[in-house]
């Protein structure tokens, strides 16, 4: 059972990137709509979404909510709120596969905090495989020139996006760091449900400065549930499952793959065809991705 466990982990770790992606691309769909109200109506519906098959679990395990509840508002303000609203906010100006590669960078902050909080082992297939993907990511920022990288100014929209790829680096580390007595789709719908209270007073807010989204228009209401059940319920379920079974690093290190998803994913929806450098990127991005991801070889001191 446990191998066929780890096997699934290492089937959603090549797959939650490709969920997480979905976000991307709904993010610059959806600027009509105001970020925080975005961000709380996706993980309303999540919420929605999960309370039937988690209710009786939820009122099973009230004694771990009651202990965890400072745990589930951090990871409701990490995940949900600075993931969220803040990287909605940045996707008015920034697009998104430059959104895609700026979360690429976050799994450098998870290696480095799974170094310090977990002593968890730098070898030099890992590292090699790190610089591999970094140089994949930045061949696709750069456009294949290396005079195109040493010009890039960051906006006011790429911050905020870093913002949230840098909150989402610590949102999994915690996530194994601070152990819980919920299974993780039940701790999924309590956290989504702490991310709304911490969304809520922001929302309002918005709406009071700015105007309330259109709750007439039915895009409104398509944009929650696609990111409800796509980058919300599929991608945190498969990332979390990823996390406990692989660890922090290794799952993390699985974004990398997002800036191929986005730009397959841009193709597809939006008509842009992917150019030479994206390749490049593909082809320094895989390999890599397999030497930072393998586990270390076992040392055979055994005697036949």
């Amino acid at each position: 059972m446990t191998v066929n466990r780890r096997r699934l982990a290492w089937i959603l770790l090549l797959l939650s990137p490709g969920l997480f992606s979905v976000n991307m691309l709904a993010a610059r769909y959806a600027v009509f709509v105001p970020a925080n109200a975005l961000a709380l109506g996706r993980w309303l519906f999540v919420s929605l979404l999960l309370l039937p098959f988690c209710w009786p679990r939820l009122v099973a395990g009230r004694a771990a909510i009651v202990r965890e509840w400072p745990d589930l508002l951090a990871f409701g303000a990490l995940g949900m709120w600075i993931c969220g609203a803040w990287v909605y906010i940045g996707a008015h100006t920034v697009p998104a596969l430059n959104m895609g590669l700026i979360y690429a960078a976050s799994p450098i902050l998870i290696v480095v905090l799974g170094r310090i909080i977990d002593k968890e082992r730098l070898t030099p297939a890992r590292l090699a495989g790190i610089a591999l993907c970094l140089a994949g990511v930045a061949a696709v920022f750069a456009k294949g020139r290396l005079g195109n990288l040493l010009a890039v100014r960051f906006t006011v929209g790429d911050l905020w996006v870093m913002a949230g790829s840098a909150s989402w680096g610590l949102y999994s580390v915690l996530l194994k760091h601070r152990p819980s007595r919920l299974d993780p789709t039940t701790r999924l719908c309590a956290t989504s449900i702490a991310g709304c209270l911490i969304l809520l007073p922001f929302t309002i807010g918005e709406a009071v400065l700015w105007g309330p989204p259109d709750f007439a228009d039915w895009r409104l209401w398509a944009v929650w549930l696609v990111m409800a059940i796509v980058p919300g319920v599929g991608a945190y379920t498969a990332y979390s499952f990823c996390i406990h079974e692989l660890g922090p690093s290794r799952t993390g290190i699985s974004l990398y793959l997002g800036p191929p998803y986005v730009g397959v994913m841009a193709w597809a929806a939006l008509g842009e065809a992917p150019q030479w450098y994206h390749f490049l990127g593909i082809a320094l991005v895989l390999p890599g991705l397999f030497l930072a991801t393998r586990p270390p070889a076992k040392s055979s001191a055994k005697g036949a």
